[in-house]
């Protein structure tokens, strides 16, 4: 066969952007209410986030949706959460359609279309957008980050983590900082932003890039380091009600509300500042400074890679939207605030005494905290209620800075214009000048709900071109139409358990109705004088509800049978070799079940030392050991409940080892008898007031070492490798 001559060939095309395409960084911070911020009013002080603001817009009537998985949804994608499947956080899905958590292909992020564009795209941060039961290490990786458009990805896949010793994920692999590197995670995730725009722009430099920056502050556990902790002693001495009214008047005199806004009242399940005692004070001061140092610090870290942008000469063709939080201030903390966030996930009570004892290790990696709910309502000034409350924006109302200098000709202004979260998308793509594509992937895409905020940028008297906007979470819902809110009163306490609430019948809800075009705060209830307009706003809430997968309108505890899961079924695991961070979804379901640990090991001459399997964190968790050649049973079911049982000194040689956890109800929360036998022998016996109710967002379970942090205090995660052998390990549970 002869060889045809076909004339010189073809590359193929690599994508490319616009020329002057700018780069675009999209900020996303945890639980920050309205009136938390400097630069919207609020106590606490982010000089970096008002540097921006005095070169850019503050945007006041922006929104969000109560909760964190729907508002990183909406944000991505482009699409009110539901239709995307993100009804709720990912923890608690349904099989209902529009809360499985498992968002479509139908459904491309904002990376998915800025990268075939020519951008280079890097998410850092807190993802909480990937379903529970894709988190093991089989993946699929499709709906990690690096599976959603972006190129490089270096963050937590779940809703908080220990800041001080982060779960951390790079791209699809579980990694932990480099031995020795105590700093708070805020601090290493700015590094890693710089460095990766650093290596982009020395690679690629003609690319722009897209940057998504999503911290897990000021979610909890709020950390913070000691020079910021002590920065706010006694700033918040005077208590949630004098914080909430400064707040106001603060917001009137620089704008961010308008001046015939009203200070909505404390609701009632809430206790007045002066009603608690010297020692709830105390307490209470004390986690609300830890929150504020938290939120202080992020904003000094993300200043760090603004200022490197300038020193780059990078920054004036950046487009960087900052949204100051992703739902309200957080109430989940209840009445006193909790010292360990687990307390809450789990359905225990903290006693006042058990807190104060803990009280100097807050902020610091061995606490876990969270304020009580009435600073997450303070902070959400002037606004009624709190995060996971869809129809009120105490819950929804968010401040967004955007930074373009050499897009921005009216810097330093405010922008009134009713957006919402879900319009992000549509705003990147019209500054990038790109227009939604059809297809991804080969994938027809749905059709998006964001509008384009940029003709904003220039005319801060333009009409909304946002009319409409449905809200729910957690059975509180709404609707925004023309000027007008209808909305139901709040349904639960956000502190209440997910596992006691019910589904209550939509008809049976009360409805309110605001005119916001006078009533800024939603302050006055029209529903009595205007019963016609309200039964119009809620016909066309029904309407877009059904048409955007938001019905049925149900409790958390309601359509969970049948969830995905690689671990709920099974009753037996052999594990035949070590493994690190196995998710929780994957590993054992310990919680309401009895289970004993089973391994044959080979201790060597010198006794034997370290893990043989383990599952959580310093917080809370269960571990089986060595310790210096004695076999140990750890059990800690948070602060002040543990047991330890301790066995005796192993011989050098072949040992068969079976640890114990024998529940006396088959029931989540029960007491328990722990035991250690050795060579069928029984060796220790120990008890435990209690057992825990969930592992939710725990770090992994592990076999032959610890990783993240360490489950019992006898050992460092530098020294948890077993110095054994150790040929399998089996857990059974009954």
């Amino acid at each position: 066969m002869h060889q045809v001559n076909q004339g010189r060939g073809k590359w193929p095309a690599s994508s490319t952007s616009r020329k002057g395409a700018p780069n675009v960084i999209v900020v996303l911070t945890d639980d920050v209410g309205y009136g938390a911020c400097s630069t919207f009013g609020g106590p606490i002080a982010t000089e970096n986030l008002d540097a921006l603001a005095l070169g850019g817009l503050r945007f006041t009537q922006f929104h969000t949706t109560a909760m964190c998985s729907p508002t990183r949804a909406a944000l991505l994608t482009g699409r009110n959460p539901h239709r995307v499947s993100m009804g709720r956080v990912t923890a608690r899905p349904s099989y209902y359609d529009g809360y499985t958590s498992v968002i479509p292909k139908s459904a491309g992020t904002i990376a998915d279309v800025l990268r075939a564009h020519g951008y280079s795209t890097a998410m850092f941060g807190k993802g909480h957008i990937t379903p529970e039961w894709e988190m093991g290490p089989l993946g699929p990786y499709d709906r990690w980050p690096t599976g959603m458009g972006f190129d490089y990805f270096y963050g937590f896949l779940g809703f908080d983590t220990n800041m001080w010793s982060p779960d951390l994920v790079e791209n699809t692999s579980h990694v932990q900082p480099p031995r020795g590197d105590t700093r708070h995670f805020d601090e290493i995730m700015a590094d890693r932003a710089i460095d990766w725009i650093a290596q982009q722009k020395a690679v690629a430099p003609e690319k722009p890039f897209f940057v998504y920056y999503a911290t897990g502050t000021a979610h909890s556990p709020h950390h913070a380091p000691q020079k910021w902790l002590q920065k706010y002693r006694g700033k918040f001495d005077i208590g949630w009600d004098a914080v909430r009214s400064e707040t106001f008047e603060r917001q009137k005199a620089s704008g961010v509300i308008p001046e015939s806004a009203l200070l909505t009242p404390r609701p009632d399940n809430l206790p007045a500042w002066a009603s608690l005692s010297a020692q709830q004070k105390a307490l209470a001061t004390r986690l609300m400074e830890a929150y504020a140092a938290a939120l202080d610090h992020f904003d000094y870290q993300f200043g760090r890679v603004v200022q490197t942008l300038k020193d780059w000469k990078e920054f004036d063709n950046t487009l960087i939207l900052f949204i100051q939080g992703d739902n309200g201030g957080s109430a989940e903390g209840g009445f006193n605030g909790l010292l360990f966030e687990q307390s809450w996930a789990n359905g225990f009570d903290e006693k006042l005494e058990d807190q104060l004892e803990l009280i100097d290790k807050i902020g610091g990696p061995d606490a876990y905290n969270h304020f009580p709910a009435a600073w997450g309502w303070a902070i959400n000034s002037p606004f009624q209620y709190y995060k996971q409350v869809a129809s009120h924006f105490g819950g929804t109302r968010n401040g967004l800075v955007v930074s373009w200098p050499s897009r921005l000709s009216d810097r330093g202004s405010i922008r009134t214009q009713f957006h919402h979260v879900v319009d992000v998308h549509s705003t990147v793509l019209a500054a990038a000048g790109i227009e939604p594509p059809k297809t991804i992937n080969g994938v027809v895409q749905d059709s998006l709900d964001g509008v384009s905020m940029l003709y904003a940028f220039d005319s801060p008297e333009a009409t909304s071109s946002r009319k409409t906007q449905i809200f729910e979470s957690m059975q509180n819902f709404g609707i925004y139409h023309d000027g007008w809110m209808a909305c139901t009163t709040p349904e639960n306490d956000p502190w209440e358990s997910f596992a006691l609430r019910r589904t209550r019948a939509p008809d049976d809800r009360r409805w309110e109705l605001y005119d916001l075009r006078d009533d800024y705060s939603q302050s006055i209830d029209l529903a009595n004088q205007s019963p016609q307009k309200l039964q119009e706003l809620k016909e066309l809430f029904w309407m877009l509800a059904a048409e955007g997968k938001i019905l049925p309108i149900h409790s958390p505890t309601e359509g969970a049978e049948g969830r995905p899961s690689h671990g709920a079924s099974r009753n037996s695991f052999k594990f035949r070799r070590r493994l690190r961070n196995l998710h929780a979804d994957a590993a054992p379901h310990t919680v309401g079940r009895s289970f004993r640990i089973s391994c044959d090991v080979v201790v060597g001459a010198n006794g034997g030392h370290g893990v043989l399997a383990c599952h959580g964190s310093s917080i809370n968790g269960y571990a089986f050991y060595f310790l210096h050649g004695v076999p140990v049973f750890y059990y800690n079911a948070i602060f002040p409940s543990s047991c330890s049982v301790t066995g005796v000194k192993l011989s050098p040689g072949r040992h068969t080892l079976i640890g114990k956890v024998d529940l006396d109800e088959r029931k989540p929360g029960s007491a328990a008898s722990i035991s250690i036998e050795v060579d069928g022998f029984l060796v220790a016996t120990g008890r435990i007031d209690r057992t825990l109710k969930s592992f939710l967002n725990q770090n992994g379970f592990n076999i032959g070492g610890d990783s993240v942090s360490p489950v019992s205090p006898d050992y460092r995660l530098e020294e948890s490798e077993f110095d054994g052998e150790l040929p399998y390990l089996i857990v059974d549970l009954d």
